[in-house]
């Protein structure tokens, strides 16, 4: 084990650079994802048959094809036809293209999950279509929606698994690099901790994200509330009893 252990002291800085670029590619990834999953979400519910085929098409095809092959496309295909994209750029292309297709899906299932009891309120308004999303139906569908970004975002860092095979110097390949002066016993558990903790911190932020969306539509305590060491409250709004 002391072997071990100083063999992965010499190797910080290369799991450090490794842990680096795997969280630029989640947080570069998932914003990516995220831009995907709205318009392409809001574009396939349009009445338009053509913007709404295009977006179902859109959406079908990158979660139809795998995330390995869709990488390598951009990665080794494109450069033949003249496009030489960097290899962080092709990663974070790669995964916010694949998980924004199915991120799609979420938000239009979400928007569709809005009581219609709301949007029949925002037709007595007479609020406009574009008034009607942003300021009523969208906020709702963001907290319903919230959970199911938090499974896609997970997914995605795991994702970043894969983008040793186009150069990139990530945490697993680190982690194979390690092996090479470590028992692979040590190696990988030292990564499943590594990948652990920043998935965990990662669902962190998107709880305290809920909270924060719940809060603003009056479901539920702020996030101050939420951090501070007291009882919670129940449904009524009460302080619960111990």
């Amino acid at each position: 084990m002391g072997e071990n252990i100083a063999a992965l002291i010499g190797a910080l800085p290369l799991v450090g650079e490794g842990v680096w670029i795997t969280i630029q590619l989640t947080i570069g990834g998932a914003l990516l994802a995220l831009l995907i999953a709205i318009g392409l979400g809001l574009l396939a519910r349009f009445e338009n048959i053509v913007l709404r085929g295009i977006a179902r098409a859109v959406i079908e095809f990158f979660r139809g094809t795998s995330l390995v092959v869709q990488l390598f496309w951009f990665f080794f295909v494109m450069p033949q036809i003249g496009v030489e994209l960097p290899a962080m750029f092709v990663g974070i292309l790669a995964l916010g293209l694949n998980y924004g297709a199915y991120g799609a899906e979420v938000v239009r299932g979400s928007i569709n999950s809005v009581p219609s009891g709301q949007w029949e309120a925002t037709t007595a308004l007479s609020m406009g279509s574009a008034q009607r999303m942003w300021r009523v139906i969208f906020p709702q569908a963001w907290a319903l929606m919230i959970p199911s970004l938090t499974n896609l975002l997970i997914q995605l860092l795991k994702g970043t698994a894969i983008v040793s095979f186009i150069t990139l110097a990530d945490l697993t390949y680190a982690t194979d690099k390690l092996r090479n002066s470590t028992d692979t016993f040590f190696a990988y558990g030292v990564s499943l901790i590594i990948y652990f903790v920043i998935a965990y911190a990662l669902t962190l932020i998107m709880n305290a994200l809920e909270v924060h969306a719940k809060h603003k539509l009056g479901r539920g305590e702020s996030l101050r509330e939420a951090l501070s060491f007291r009882a919670p409250r129940s449904a009524g709004g009460k302080a619960g009893v111990s």
